[in-house]
């Protein structure tokens, strides 16, 4: 009887985005122990380059329970109107080795909202993976990219009953950077130099920020839309469908900075921000 090989999701992003070794893994996160703090329920971290975010992600991604059974990472970068996007294989390679997917959690959350296989190289997911396979090398992985509307929110709530019913635990970690500024992307409402930067850390982003501690979905999705503020904002939206299912909860920032923190004689022509939030029950 022939078997069927198991079938691995390959890394797509190049050298660079993040350590390709377990031990440079273990050196870049060994500063994160975990605490006698109560872990946070859902987190939200960005997911740049790890050079440039990785020390805010991380700030996120340790303050999970890292006791869950599966971890959810929720993407985005998908429009309005596109269909959400699930992993298909049955295990994603890291420098780590492979973690499994959550087949079951994946088929019933299809049942609940549709969906089709994420065929797409695509870094909102990826440049976490190493991170959560640090911090949960037990666990199984979902991986979800959801679109920039209010529907991820509802995904969101599908998630916490889903995993529920499957009485799974679950912790979830929704990915977005913040504004992207300067010629590179098409927005520099503020020209250029110190007076750009102040005005996306001090209003553009800090809009966001708010927003997002509000916790009011529309709220939220409409900073997004109006300030160009979260590139990813379904997966804000999901993580926030899903903590309020759960019950009251609060998002605290535990990090912000942005790429121009990085030492540099000037300012540069192009930024962008990164925001590390952990989800707690009221």
């Amino acid at each position: 009887m022939e078997y069927l090989k198991m079938q691995i999701r390959e890394p797509c992003l190049p050298p660079g985005w993040y350590p390709r070794t377990g031990g440079e893994i273990s050196r870049f996160l060994s500063d994160f122990v975990q605490t006698d703090a109560a872990p946070s329920v859902a987190a939200i971290a960005p997911h740049a380059g790890w050079f440039y975010s990785g020390r805010i992600a991380a700030a996120a991604v340790s303050a999970l329970d890292r006791k869950a059974e599966t971890a959810v990472i929720l993407g985005g970068h998908l429009p309005a109107g596109a269909p959400p996007l699930f992993a298909g294989e049955d295990a994603v390679r890291t420098p780590l080795g492979n973690m499994p997917l959550d087949r079951e959690l994946r088929e019933a959350l299809k049942k609940e909202f549709g969906g089709r296989e994420d065929r797409y190289q695509d870094n909102t997911v990826e440049a976490l993976l190493p991170m959560v396979h640090f911090f949960l090398p037990g666990a199984k992985l979902l991986w979800l990219r959801l679109p920039a509307e209010l529907n991820s929110f509802e995904a969101g709530k599908a998630l916490a009953r889903t995993g529920k019913t499957l009485g799974r635990s679950l912790t979830v970690l929704g990915s977005t950077d913040l504004t992207h500024y300067g010629d590179n992307y098409g927005f520099s409402p503020q020209g250029r130099g110190a007076k750009a930067l102040r005005w996306v850390r001090e209003q553009n982003d800090r809009a966001f920020i708010e927003a997002v501690e509000g916790g009011i979905p529309e709220k939220i999705l409409e900073r997004a839309e109006s300030d160009q503020s979260s590139c990813s904002v379904g997966a804000v939206l999901g993580v926030l469908g899903y903590t309020q299912t759960l019950g009251p909860s609060r998002a605290r920032l535990l990090a912000y900075g942005t790429s121009a923190d990085v030492p540099a004689d000037e300012v540069p022509g192009s930024f962008v921000g990164y925001a590390a939030f952990g989800f707690y029950m009221a």
